[in-house]
C-alpha cells in the first residue's frame, strides 16, 4: 500500500508513514498507517487545525476509515489544543501530561493567545481538551495490522517535563523513523519554556538517540528531517548553553 500522500498534502517518508509541516508555527504532524489502524501524531494547535489534519488524513486512508491513535508528544499548545477534533481515538501521552493538563488548561490558554491564537477558539479548545487515557512511563509498543509497529517511549524530561518520541520500525528501509517533539528541532534554536528542564535535556537526546541509532530519520517538531549527526550537534550545543554533560 503506497497512498499519493503528497496530492493529500503530506511528505511522504515511507511507504505507510508521512508528515506534513503546519502553517505559523512549522509544527511538524506525522501519519503512520497501519492494516487495522491509524496513529495522527499531534493534534495542532486548535480544534480547526485538528480538525483539518483529521481530514487530511482520511484522504490517504480512503475507503472511510479514520484515526484510531492519537500520541501527543508534549503539553504544548501547537501540539495539543486540536485534540479534541479526534473523537473517540485512544489517545497517549507521556506520564504525568495528565496532571499538566488538569492543572495547565488556562495557562496553555493563555500561551495559545499570546502566540496569536484567536481567544475564542483557544478558550474553546482548552475547555474541550483532551486527557490522554494511555500514560506511557517507559516504552509502549503499538501493532497498526500489516506488520506497521510503532513504539511510544518516555525519554524527558527535557523540551518539558513529559516529552514523548515515536518511532516507526523498519519505516524507510529498514531504517527507523523517529518522531522527536521539540527535543530537536530545526527551523530554529531549540525553545526552552518555563517547563523545560535543561539539566535533563541532553540525556533525553541520548536516549532518543539510542533509540533510533545511527541510521535512523530524525522528525523534529518544527522543521526539516535531519540525521543521527545532526542531533548529536544539537545536544552538545544544548550541553553547552545550559553547561551540563
Amino acid at each position: 500500500m503506497e497512498p499519493a500522500w503528497e496530492a493529500a498534502g503530506w511528505e511522504r517518508l515511507a511507504p505507510r508513514v508521512g508528515r506534513c509541516r503546519l502553517p505559523v508555527w512549522d509544527c511538524t504532524a506525522g501519519l503512520v498507517v497501519g492494516d487495522d489502524a491509524a496513529l495522527m501524531i499531534e493534534a495542532g494547535s486548535s480544534l480547526a487545525e485538528g480538525a483539518a489534519l483529521r481530514t487530511r488524513a482520511g484522504e490517504i486512508l480512503g475507503g472511510g476509515r479514520r484515526v484510531t491513535h492519537l500520541a501527543l508528544t508534549h503539553p504544548h499548545f501547537d501540539h495539543v489544543l486540536g485534540a479534541a477534533a479526534f473523537a473517540g481515538v485512544e489517545v497517549y501521552g507521556a506520564v504525568g501530561i495528565d496532571t499538566v493538563f488538569a492543572r495547565g488548561a488556562d495557562e496553555l490558554r493563555a500561551d495559545a493567545v499570546r502566540h496569536g491564537v484567536d481567544p475564542e477558539a483557544a478558550a474553546e479548545a482548552a475547555d474541550l481538551l483532551v486527557h490522554p487515557r494511555h500514560l506511557v512511563s517507559g516504552e509502549w509498543t503499538l501493532d497498526l495490522g500489516g506488520g506497521v509497529q510503532v513504539l511510544l517511549a518516555n525519554v524527558g524530561p527535557g523540551h518539558s517535563g513529559h516529552d514523548l518520541v515515536v518511532l516507526v520500525a523498519g519505516g524507510d528501509g529498514g531504517r527507523e523513523i523517529v518522531f522527536c517533539g521539540d527535543l530537536v528541532e530545526e527551523s530554529g534554536e531549540p525553545q526552552a519554556g518555563p517547563d523545560a528542564v535543561p539539566s535533563q535535556w541532553p540525556a533525553a537526546l541520548d536516549r532518543l538517540l539510542g533509540l533510533g541509532g545511527e541510521d535512523a530519520r530524525y522528525v523534529p517538531g518544527h522543521g526539516a528531517v535531519v540525521d543521527a549527526a545532526f542531533v548529536r550537534a544539537q545536544r552538545a550545543t544544548l550541553a553547552a548553553r545550559f553547561g551540563v554533560s
